[in-house]
């Protein structure tokens, strides 16, 4: 296995870790203060998309708004930003108020069966048995450690099963949508443009964008926490993934999002985990083992 790959593997899982983060600290948010998921979502994507952008313009590029130039580029960014990126963060962060980081963890986790069939169906082919039983494994860590495995745990509201699977479908847009964007203009870019504008985009329909009265210092780090790692670093890291070892790949190693978020609640939110919970663990660690075992088997077929 190449540095290369091996970086593209790290990059994912760093993207996952930090949407873990993103939402143990959202769902703190939502408990303790009065906040509106609009408000949480145009504040993140609008402060992250800044961030990227600065960074991008100290990093060396002055040339920012080149990436505007092409009518097809124009339209792939705004795709990406509105249908992809905002689609994502608002509905996932919509389905955290509505039932629970854990509920809404696990309808993300479709996005991996959703990616699988759409890009099987696109290239008219079936997924080996390795990524067959990695998306299992993925999607069943995910449930058990949500559901502790028993499926009549996971009552939710309509509207909460509405945004927990229109997250997921977030997830592959975004996903999709990024990668020739990236590998033309660089990650930080069309990151940074694709928050800016997602961002912009929802403060203009939902006309919240004023600091709610109710949070105070604690919860303008928490926020600040959002926008710095769940967010600005995440999305970066794992775009990158995607650039480098592809969407398929990048997702199911993403799947580490819901062994980060239960680990952080049990260390900062005091949360008890059960034998099944641990078995979920072992799914999820299991699941990035033989991703990164494919890979380096279908390197080996083309050597």
């Amino acid at each position: 296995m190449n540095k290369i790959y091996i970086r593209g593997i790290l990059f994912s899982a760093f993207g996952g870790i930090g949407w873990g983060v993103s939402g143990v600290c959202s769902q703190y948010l939502f408990s303790t203060y009065t906040l509106d998921s609009a408000w949480l979502t145009t504040v993140r994507m609008i402060l992250s998309g800044i961030l990227l952008l600065a960074v991008t313009y100290i990093g060396g590029d002055r040339h920012l708004f080149r990436v505007f130039r092409s009518g097809s580029d124009r339209t792939q960014i705004l795709l990406f930003a509105v249908m992809g990126l905002l689609m994502c963060q608002y509905a996932f962060l919509s389905a955290i108020k509505y039932t629970n980081s854990g509920t809404a963890t696990v309808l993300q986790s479709l996005n991996v069966v959703l990616l699988m069939i759409f890009l099987s169906l696109r290239t008219r082919s079936i997924p080996n048995k390795i990524q067959l039983l990695s998306i299992f494994l993925a999607f069943s860590g995910v449930f058990l450690i949500a559901t502790n495995g028993n499926p009549k745990a996971l009552i939710i509201s309509p509207v909460g099963l509405f945004w927990g699977i229109l997250s997921a479908v977030g997830v592959v847009s975004y996903t999709l949508l990024s990668k020739k964007l990236i590998s033309t203009w660089g990650n930080t870019v069309i990151s940074g443009w694709g928050m800016l504008i997602g961002g912009v985009f929802l403060s203009l329909i939902s006309q919240t964008l004023l600091l709610p009265p109710s949070l105070d210092f604690t919860g303008v780090l928490v926020v600040l926490t959002i926008v710095i790692i769940g967010t600005a670093g995440a999305f970066s890291f794992f775009l990158e993934g995607v650039k480098i070892i592809g969407p398929m790949k990048a997702t199911l190693i993403a799947c580490l999002e819901p062994f980060t978020a239960t680990l952080l609640s049990s260390l900062l939110l005091h949360t008890s985990f059960s034998f099944m919970d641990i078995v979920g663990f072992v799914f999820i660690i299991a699941t990035v083992i033989l991703s990164t075992f494919s890979g380096r088997i279908q390197a080996k077929s083309k050597a």
